[in-house]
């Protein structure tokens, strides 16, 4: 669907196609006067096709009501939420994604001490990048992952107001960051958040709007894949009813095929999007090409954290050595790394791929804070 045009999905809604490669839902009613009325949804992917469904059932709704669907939206306009009360409706519509309520009490309550004091009581369409640099100067360099994570918040607050009509366009993230001084970073290599920290991340990613840059780290998180793996899955190498994924030799670093088992919240992620696919990529960009290292280096940024994707590896790896029993060797094996002991080698030739989907349903569920069967994610003893 990259060809100008509009494109039917079914009951009235449509994905209309720009010359400029820019997409975006409609949604077409009549009236009880029956006239037809095209009513526009917001900007894709930024509005999923869930969401823009259930839109386009809102509006229905008021056309079975007896009311005029556009002069309904032009009404629910004129009455802007403030930036606090925007982040509370963008709280409660969210908290239900996090596995953890002191991650979801965490997500507001940063913006309680640092954006509302400043802007909260302004109606959320008048708020601006110069004031929100302004008040994130205050903690950038003292309090900076704090910082980070409060900026990417009140980014999400932005985008929630502008999907729902209450802003005509969202904050200009990267300018605001350009208004703010450098952080120090104290790190060389692929820096790598703390594993113990990644349940918090993961809660907060899930809970974030939905894009195929967030769905791919996401994937990658839950996969322990390198980047460049990940952002070329291709539907072919996905065994829905086996729950692997199989990544050809010359994607491999080392050159060998890799089988990755599928958690089930990996497999899950991965049925929603196999349902509504529109490219051989299972994480496509809007040419249909694989989306690049820098959209989910871009998501990371946006989650308000200086790590790299790549050190979610090593996160994954220092995971499995302080808090399981697994073997190295099915560490490694997870990691698609070859065994540096020749003679060890020779003797595991196979891909320990039971061993293997243990260890990864053991990682998904350190990452939602629960047991999964009877391998918890803590140090037990591992068959």
């Amino acid at each position: 669907m990259r060809e100008p045009g509009r494109y039917s999905v079914g009951d009235g809604l449509l994905l209309v196609v720009n010359t400029g490669g820019s997409r975006s839902w409609l949604a077409r009613v009549r009236d009880g006067n029956g006239r037809r009325r095209d009513i526009g949804l917001g900007r894709y992917p930024e509005v999923t096709l869930k969401e823009a469904r259930d839109r386009a059932a809102g509006h229905r709704k008021i056309v079975r009501d007896g009311l005029d669907p556009v002069a309904e939206k032009r009404k629910a306009k004129q009455t802007t939420p403030t930036f606090k009360e925007a982040a509370t409706s963008a709280h409660d519509e969210r908290k239900a994604g996090y596995k953890n309520e002191k991650h979801a009490a965490q997500w507001l309550s940063t913006l309680k001490d640092y954006a509302f004091p400043a802007f909260g009581a302004l109606p959320v369409d008048q708020v601006t990048g110069p004031m929100i640099v302004t008040a994130m100067k205050k903690i950038w360099l003292s309090k900076p992952e704090t910082a980070r994570r409060t900026l990417q918040r009140i980014g999400t607050v932005i985008s929630w107001a502008t999907a729902h009509g209450f802003r005509e366009h969202d904050a200009p993230m990267q300018a605001i960051r350009m208004g703010l001084p450098p952080q120090p970073h104290g790190q060389k290599g692929h820096a790598a958040i703390p594993y113990k920290d990644a349940a918090a991340f993961v809660s907060e990613l899930r809970a974030a709007q939905e894009t195929n840059g967030r769905n791919a780290l996401l994937f990658l998180i839950l996969t322990a894949a390198r980047s460049g793996e990940a952002r070329g899955a291709r539907w072919d190498e996905i065994d829905l009813d086996a729950a692997t994924w199989t990544v050809p030799a010359e994607r491999i670093k080392m050159a060998r095929e890799h089988v990755v088992p599928l958690s089930a919240s990996a497999l899950a992620l991965v049925k929603r999007l196999h349902a509504v696919r529109s490219s051989e990529f299972v994480f496509a960009s809007y040419t249909g090409k694989q989306i690049t290292d820098a959209a989910l280096s871009k998501v990371m940024r946006d989650m308000g954290s200086t790590d790299t994707v790549h050190g979610w590896r090593s996160a994954f790896r220092d995971w499995g050595a302080e808090e399981t029993n697994f073997p190295s060797e099915v560490l490694e094996k997870a990691l698609a790394h070859q065994i540096a002991n020749a003679v060890e080698r020779a003797y595991r030739r196979g891909d320990l791929l039971d061993k293997r989907r243990q260890l990864m349903d053991a990682w998904a569920a350190y990452l939602d804070q629960r047991a999964v069967g009877n391998v918890v994610p803590l140090k037990t003893a591992v068959a």
